[in-house]
Protein backbone atom coordinates (compact mmCIF):
# COMPACT_ATOMS: atom_id res chain seq x y z
CA UNK A 1 0.00 0.00 0.00
CA UNK A 2 1.40 3.47 -0.90
CA UNK A 3 1.35 6.71 0.72
CA UNK A 4 -2.46 7.60 -1.00
CA UNK A 5 -3.70 4.01 0.18
CA UNK A 6 -3.91 2.33 -3.26
CA UNK A 7 -2.65 -0.86 -3.24
CA UNK A 8 -0.44 -2.26 -5.66
CA UNK A 9 0.21 -5.97 -6.65
CA UNK A 10 3.80 -6.83 -8.07
CA UNK A 11 4.54 -9.82 -9.58
CA UNK A 12 7.44 -11.76 -11.93
CA UNK A 13 8.14 -9.90 -15.40
CA UNK A 14 8.03 -13.57 -16.47
CA UNK A 15 4.41 -13.59 -15.78
CA UNK A 16 3.44 -10.52 -17.49
CA UNK A 17 3.41 -11.67 -22.23
CA UNK A 18 3.56 -8.61 -24.54
CA UNK A 19 1.17 -9.78 -27.37
CA UNK A 20 1.35 -6.87 -30.21
CA UNK A 21 2.03 -4.64 -27.73
CA UNK A 22 -0.35 -5.37 -24.98
CA UNK A 23 0.44 -6.62 -21.94
CA UNK A 24 -1.25 -9.44 -20.76
CA UNK A 25 -0.38 -11.23 -17.32
CA UNK A 26 -0.22 -15.29 -17.04
CA UNK A 27 -2.28 -14.85 -13.88
CA UNK A 28 -5.26 -13.32 -15.77
CA UNK A 29 -5.24 -15.75 -18.33
CA UNK A 30 -4.80 -19.22 -16.09
CA UNK A 31 -8.24 -17.89 -13.97
CA UNK A 32 -10.28 -17.56 -16.69
CA UNK A 33 -9.19 -21.23 -17.72
CA UNK A 34 -9.49 -22.62 -14.04
CA UNK A 35 -12.76 -21.28 -13.98
CA UNK A 36 -14.17 -23.62 -16.35
CA UNK A 37 -15.84 -26.90 -15.24
CA UNK A 38 -13.34 -30.37 -15.42
CA UNK A 39 -10.63 -27.75 -15.46
CA UNK A 40 -8.04 -28.98 -12.43
CA UNK A 41 -4.85 -26.97 -13.26
CA UNK A 42 -3.00 -25.01 -15.70
CA UNK A 43 -0.08 -23.16 -16.37
CA UNK A 44 0.17 -20.53 -18.70
CA UNK A 45 3.03 -19.17 -20.68
CA UNK A 46 4.66 -16.94 -23.34
CA UNK A 47 6.22 -18.81 -25.99
CA UNK A 48 8.14 -16.02 -28.80
CA UNK A 49 6.74 -15.30 -31.73
CA UNK A 50 7.96 -12.87 -34.74
CA UNK A 51 4.69 -11.43 -35.84
CA UNK A 52 2.94 -10.55 -32.00
CA UNK A 53 6.38 -10.65 -29.86
CA UNK A 54 4.98 -13.48 -27.85
CA UNK A 55 1.97 -16.07 -28.07
CA UNK A 56 0.15 -17.69 -25.33
CA UNK A 57 0.23 -20.91 -24.63
CA UNK A 58 -1.67 -23.06 -22.03
CA UNK A 59 -1.15 -26.26 -20.22
CA UNK A 60 -4.21 -27.86 -19.16
CA UNK A 61 -5.17 -30.62 -16.94
CA UNK A 62 -8.84 -31.79 -17.13
CA UNK A 63 -10.66 -34.38 -15.19
CA UNK A 64 -12.50 -37.28 -17.56
CA UNK A 65 -15.14 -35.12 -18.94
CA UNK A 66 -17.80 -35.41 -21.71
CA UNK A 67 -16.07 -33.21 -24.90
CA UNK A 68 -13.80 -34.98 -26.84
CA UNK A 69 -10.35 -32.48 -26.55
CA UNK A 70 -11.10 -30.22 -30.05
CA UNK A 71 -14.36 -29.23 -28.13
CA UNK A 72 -13.26 -28.81 -24.77
CA UNK A 73 -10.08 -26.68 -26.35
CA UNK A 74 -12.54 -24.28 -28.40
CA UNK A 75 -14.19 -24.13 -25.41
CA UNK A 76 -11.25 -23.48 -23.21
CA UNK A 77 -10.23 -20.43 -26.01
CA UNK A 78 -14.01 -19.28 -25.83
CA UNK A 79 -13.78 -18.75 -22.21
CA UNK A 80 -10.87 -16.46 -22.40
CA UNK A 81 -12.27 -14.58 -25.49
CA UNK A 82 -15.36 -13.53 -23.06
CA UNK A 83 -13.82 -13.22 -19.76
CA UNK A 84 -10.66 -11.18 -21.23
CA UNK A 85 -11.18 -10.62 -24.64
CA UNK A 86 -9.93 -11.74 -28.00
CA UNK A 87 -6.21 -10.60 -27.77
CA UNK A 88 -6.05 -12.61 -24.53
CA UNK A 89 -6.80 -16.14 -26.51
CA UNK A 90 -4.42 -18.83 -25.75
CA UNK A 91 -3.02 -19.65 -29.59
CA UNK A 92 -2.04 -23.10 -28.29
CA UNK A 93 -4.06 -24.96 -25.91
CA UNK A 94 -2.56 -28.12 -25.21
CA UNK A 95 -4.69 -30.84 -23.15
CA UNK A 96 -1.99 -32.56 -20.77
CA UNK A 97 -2.49 -34.97 -18.33
CA UNK A 98 0.42 -33.29 -15.93
CA UNK A 99 2.03 -30.44 -15.55
CA UNK A 100 5.95 -30.46 -14.61
CA UNK A 101 6.44 -29.54 -11.19
CA UNK A 102 9.62 -29.64 -8.24
CA UNK A 103 9.14 -31.80 -5.84
CA UNK A 104 7.74 -29.25 -3.67
CA UNK A 105 5.10 -28.47 -6.25
CA UNK A 106 5.88 -25.49 -8.07
CA UNK A 107 5.30 -25.69 -11.45
CA UNK A 108 8.74 -25.72 -13.88
CA UNK A 109 7.32 -22.68 -16.88
CA UNK A 110 10.98 -22.95 -18.23
CA UNK A 111 10.48 -26.59 -18.83
CA UNK A 112 6.77 -25.26 -20.55
CA UNK A 113 8.18 -22.40 -22.32
CA UNK A 114 11.03 -24.83 -23.91
CA UNK A 115 8.27 -27.11 -25.12
CA UNK A 116 6.48 -24.18 -26.70
CA UNK A 117 9.00 -22.76 -28.80
CA UNK A 118 10.37 -26.43 -29.51
CA UNK A 119 13.68 -26.05 -27.60
CA UNK A 120 15.24 -28.99 -25.48
CA UNK A 121 14.20 -29.00 -22.43
CA UNK A 122 17.93 -29.86 -20.38
CA UNK A 123 17.72 -31.03 -17.23
CA UNK A 124 14.57 -32.17 -16.03
CA UNK A 125 16.30 -34.13 -12.93
CA UNK A 126 14.43 -32.03 -10.21
CA UNK A 127 10.85 -32.72 -11.57
CA UNK A 128 8.61 -34.87 -9.35
CA UNK A 129 7.52 -36.82 -12.25
CA UNK A 130 10.63 -36.43 -14.70
CA UNK A 131 8.67 -38.71 -17.06
CA UNK A 132 5.65 -35.99 -17.38
CA UNK A 133 7.37 -34.79 -20.80
CA UNK A 134 7.02 -38.14 -22.27
CA UNK A 135 2.69 -38.65 -20.99
CA UNK A 136 2.72 -34.93 -22.67
CA UNK A 137 4.15 -36.02 -26.04
CA UNK A 138 2.42 -39.56 -26.46
CA UNK A 139 -1.00 -36.96 -26.05
CA UNK A 140 -0.25 -35.01 -28.96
Amino acid sequence: MDADESIWLVGRLDDVMNVSGRRISSAEVKSALLGYRGVVDVAVVGAADESTGQRICAFVVVEPNPFNGTEMIEALSMRVTTKIGKIARPSAIYLVPDLPKTRSGKIMRRLLRDAAEGRSLGDTSTLLNPKVFDEIRAGD
